[in-house]
């Protein structure tokens, strides 16, 4: 074979590749059109009680840290701002991502917050990753990844557990 006939063998594969993956994509995001992101602000009277930055790794379906959702402005790694906010009916998280809208988690749709080491394909040191795991909607919960820049995950974590009310246990009863 030619130089030139194992470069368009190449090509060729490289093109059916990369068509393979934006068909992938597309069957993932169809899959998935049916789950929504909170957006939406603090509510009013809120209380900002810490606020870390650090990088968004994902959002997979519970317990399975490597089944990535496509969800409109969580399907994407982004620079993250948490905000975790208190105040009666004002108890939540708040997620700034870079170029999407504020999305709003309120206190009573969390599940659990824990640390993670493993989601998606990124890899970190033991417990390095903050889990949030929420209810995407009445039925449905999601983890969420956050790999903190300005605070450990485990402060992340803290900081989140000061909302959810003790009624709420890591199985997800709330």
């Amino acid at each position: 074979m030619t130089r030139e006939g194992a470069l368009l063998v190449m090509v060729a594969v490289a093109l059916v590749l990369l068509a393979l993956g934006v068909w992938a994509w597309r069957r993932r995001t169809r899959r998935d059109s049916g789950l929504t992101a909170p957006v939406g602000e603090l509510p009013a009277g809120a209380v900002q009680t810490a606020a870390i930055s650090g990088l968004y790794v994902a959002t997979t379906r519970h317990d399975e840290p490597l089944e990535r959702l496509a969800i409109r402005g969580l399907g994407f790694r982004s620079r993250v701002d948490v905000i975790v906010a208190a105040g009666g009916a004002g108890d939540g998280v708040a997620i700034d991502l870079t170029g999407q809208p504020r999305l709003y988690i309120p206190a009573e749709r969390i599940v659990s917050v824990d640390q993670a080491t493993v989601a998606i394909d990124r890899v970190v040191e033991k417990q390095g990753l903050t889990r949030l795991s929420w209810l995407i909607d009445d039925e449905t919960i999601v983890d969420s990844y956050f790999r903190p820049q300005t605070a450990s995950a485990r402060a992340l974590a803290d900081a989140i557990q000061t909302i959810v009310t003790p009624t709420q246990t890591p199985g997800g009863d709330a």
